[in-house]
């Protein structure tokens, strides 16, 4: 079986939870025999992981097509965006739709290339945002020529278009590979541009797979979806040694909560700076760490100084690859109070370093955790409680630690991977699935 998968980007380029999910996931499907995945992004760099899948560029596929017709109602309307900012995959509607409208002229599709027949990408997340998934739509048309494949494999709203594409040039059928929706992003303040793509590649896929229970019932009661083709396949996470042995690097002697997300409105940072004033009414051992960049970040820099804690509290700005294993090595306890996570990998890395975890409700990964504190994202008198409980009985944090050490390492990439082979073995072959 082969597979073409398309992403939006692959480590060590990451901004977010998306690449770490492809990532992991292609590791596990390189171990199923006879399954080869051929992996597209916009644009490669030449140092990404290629030891378990093929990876291409789309910024290197020569573009010898004078005209292409597509029939997807995102291209009869295209939008472009406004705004100056590099944007980030899961950010607010707030942070980064200023939308005008530009109407296509006839029927014939037109895009830049360079003097070789290459379509550049930037790869990002930037102003260009829309007219690079439109393009990188293109390049899966003649993509969906070149190669030979049985499946396509779309991951998120930004490569939806470029999987209809494929498909619609190859007639295979479409998996898409749901990782939030703009539900979760913009706090139910949905764009509407956003929405229409995500409508249209969840119309048009044969299957669809969403990260949690949380996600899959969005899909089906706000997009209007047969439940019959929506299946949840929970994320897991990379294995790693580093366990509780990792708290010997810690090198200050105050107690460190830490924060470790997208500083935006879906990640709840308000509701972690509350909690910390009231935790810092209580101790004073103790500081807090905001790692991560966002549209919210001033906000709570701000709030911070405004209730006089900015003594005790830290913001890092992005952090990535082994600097956040290196944040948990300084940390006593990670909180991720989510308003709307479709799943949340960080908890995950959090406790394989041997960390305990505090976790919202209102999260994916809570549907899975045992070994993780669970509570609402708003209730900020018993997050407090909780953080000062777990700071100050040593024995509470050490059982939550080894036990969740134990309970992350147990959720492994080739269990995800087997259940989305399922996924295309059904599709491919809907008689023999049905037999067993």
């Amino acid at each position: 079986m082969k597979v073409l998968m398309f992403g939006w980007e692959f480590p060590p380029h990451i901004s977010g939870g998306l690449g770490t999910a492809c990532y992991g996931l292609t590791k596990g499907l390189s171990k199923i025999d006879n399954l080869e995945v051929l992996f597209v992004v916009p644009k490669s760099y030449g140092d990404e992981d290629k030891h378990s899948i093929e990876l291409i560029g789309a910024d290197h596929i020569p573009m010898k097509i004078t005209e292409i017709k597509h029939e997807f109602h995102f291209n009869k309307q295209f939008q472009y965006i406004e705004v100056g900012s590099h944007l980030m995959p899961y950010s607010s509607t707030e942070e980064y739709y200023a939308l005008t409208r530009k109407q296509k002229i006839g029927k014939k599709v037109f895009v830049e290339t360079n003097e070789d027949g290459y379509i550049h990408f930037s790869g990002k997340y930037g102003s260009n945002l829309y007219t690079e998934i439109y393009n990188y739509s293109i390049v899966a048309t003649q993509i969906a020529k070149l190669y030979d494949f049985d499946i396509i494999h779309a991951h998120d709203w930004l490569t939806y278009p470029a999987g209809m594409a494929a498909k619609q040039v190859s007639g295979k059928p479409l998996v898409v590979h749901v990782h939030a929706t703009d539900f979760d992003r913009s706090g139910g303040s949905v764009n509407p541009k956003v929405y229409r793509i995500e409508k249209e590649g969840l119309d048009a896929a044969d299957a669809i797979i969403t990260v949690s229970n949380l996600t899959r019932n969005i899909v089906i009661n706000n997009y209007k979806i047969n439940p019959d083709k929506v299946v949840t396949v929970y994320n897991a996470v990379e294995p790693s040694e580093i366990g509780l042995n990792q708290q010997n690097q810690k090198t200050v002697k105050e107690k460190v909560v830490t924060f470790l997300g997208r500083i935006t409105m879906q990640k709840g940072p308000e509701y972690f700076i509350e909690a910390a004033n009231i935790v810092l009414q209580n101790m004073d051992n103790v500081r807090f760490v905001m790692a991560g960049s966002g549209d919210m970040m001033n906000k709570m820099i701000e709030r911070a100084a405004s209730l006089g804690i900015m003594d005790k509290f830290h913001f890092t700005g992005f952090l990535t690859g082994d600097d956040v294993f290196k944040m948990f090595s300084h940390s006593d306890l990670y909180i991720m109070p989510s308003v709307s996570e479709p799943f949340g990998i960080s908890p995950l890395e959090a406790m394989q370093s041997g960390v305990p975890v505090i976790i919202s409700k209102q999260s994916g990964v809570s549907e899975i955790l045992k070994h993780a504190i669970k509570i609402d994202f708003w209730d900020i008198e018993k997050m407090a409680n909780v953080i000062y409980s777990i700071l100050n009985y040593p024995a509470l944090a050490k059982t939550i630690s080894i036990n969740g050490l134990n309970e992350a390492n147990s959720l492994k990439w080739d269990k995800s991977a087997l259940n989305v082979y399922n996924v295309y073995e059904k599709i491919l072959n809907p008689i023999k699935s049905q037999q067993l």
